[in-house]
């Protein structure tokens, strides 16, 4: 992209922002540019003062919002102040009207709860960080909030999850403008993820609920997670821990609220995902994940996805690890 065609991203910012949301976006843009692109990244305030970030780290910025007349991407980062507080009237009026003059719009985490409080999710699928998506949805009641989303597009607005989310987003925005090869080759340049797709989740099976509590039901976890395409029936899990089946089947419904059938398939499901991503056949992942067939997988893909291997494949493949050797 030469100079005279750049692509205009205005961030807005605020005291109390997280660092990482400012730089992580703002990192992806910068590598593209080195690679070819023409990202020209402004970060506004609401007054056009300079701003302290969430970890004491002052931010410069390059004015307010009424210098920058037409962005192409307006981002809004989060912070941990506005999921506790009301949003700012200032911050509310300076994020709607960038976001009316803007082709897109997009928040990184808790940077949502300043999108909802324009109204502009009204009507749309959104998603923020896991902790705090009831009380998004709490606030913005129009809004459907999807927790367990890495990044949510609805039209040209998009939200994203946790603080790493957003450059996952980013990553998305470079793609949708220069192609899947350029943003792979920021993500290897920038030794990230190959922008995990927006419907993936926030985090895998192992990392989902409380703890186990009892020694034979940890034991289980730590079995499955080391050894996912092993034997794990339910004869086989109780007579490596000494127990009873129905023994070991009560303390997972007590501990984990599922079955330790239904939890070591969750383990194999998020396995199979993985390998999808770096480019396997869905036969193949099947296989790799433990799983007795890939019909037995299509149906856990089914119930978990509402679609098949082969098209969470089609719809994620520019998360494929193996096209980052290519």
């Amino acid at each position: 992209m030469s100079s005279d065609m750049q692509h205009r991203v205005a961030m807005l910012v605020y005291d109390g922002v997280k660092l990482l949301d400012v730089a992580g976006p703002a990192d992806v843009f910068a590598e593209a540019n080195r690679l070819g692109a023409g990202y020209r990244i402004a970060l506004l305030s609401t007054t056009g003062a300079d701003v302290t970030s969430s970890v004491g780290i002052r931010i410069t910025v390059d004015g307010g919002p009424a210098s920058e007349p037409a962005p192409d991407t307006f981002v809004v980062p989060g912070g941990d102040i506005y999921p506790r507080t009301p949003v700012t009237r200032d911050l509310v009026e300076a994020a709607r009207d960038l976001a009316a003059r803007s082709g897109r719009v997009a928040s990184v985490c808790s940077g949502a709860f300043v999108l909802g409080a324009t109204g502009l999710l009204d009507g749309k699928r959104a998603t923020t960080h896991w902790k705090v998506a009831g009380e998004l949805a709490a606030r913005c009641p129009k809004t459907r909030v999807e927790p367990d989303a890495i990044y949510v597009r609805d039209g040209t607005t998009y939200t994203s999850a946790g603080v790493t989310a957003g450059i996952d987003l980013a990553l998305a925005l470079v793609e949708e403008d220069h192609g899947s090869e350029l943003s792979r080759d920021v993500a290897r340049a920038l030794v990230v993820y190959l922008q995990r797709a927006g419907g993936q989740s926030q985090f895998s099976a192992p990392l989902q609920g409380p703890p186990p509590r009892s020694p034979a039901v940890r034991g289980v976890v730590d079995l499955v997670q080391a050894d996912p395409a092993g034997n794990h029936s339910l004869g086989e899990l109780a007579k490596h821990l000494n127990v009873s089946p129905r023994h070991l089947t009560r303390l997972f419904r007590e501990e984990l609220s599922t079955t330790p059938a239904r939890y070591v398939e969750s383990i194999r499901f998020d396995l199979a995902k993985a390998f999808l991503d770096q480019g396997y056949t869905a036969t193949q992942a099947a296989a790799l994940a433990g799983f007795p067939s890939y019909e037995s997988l299509r149906r856990v893909f089914a119930r978990e996805s509402s679609i098949s291997p082969a098209a969470y494949q089609r719809r994620f493949s520019t998360a494929r690890r193996a096209q980052a050797g290519t």
